[in-house]
């Protein structure tokens, strides 16, 4: 298991579009990932799930990433998280 921490710069934290993106950034990778943000989680892969769980501005989320591409899976959504939101 991979896992990294970032908090969110966003002003907009992590809203539906950006969200889109960040679905299909997760759905290019076998693993199974997760998003964590203070006591809720939800399935990187799934628009909803994280929608769901409202990340705002300054709040800090921990992805974890299981399974045979984890690593690759790992750097490429924390590049893409840093650079996005």
């Amino acid at each position: 298991m991979k896992q990294f921490k970032y908090t969110v710069r966003d002003e907009n934290g992590i809203h539906a579009r950006p969200a889109g993106l960040l679905v299909r950034e997760a759905q290019k990778f076998t693993s199974h990932i997760q998003v964590i943000c203070a006591d809720k989680t939800a399935d990187l892969k799934r628009l909803f799930s994280v929608m769901g769980i409202g990340v705002k501005k300054g709040d800090q989320i921990i992805v974890t990433v299981s399974g045979e591409d984890e690593a690759i899976a790992a750097r490429a959504l924390e590049k893409f998280i840093k650079a996005n939101f």
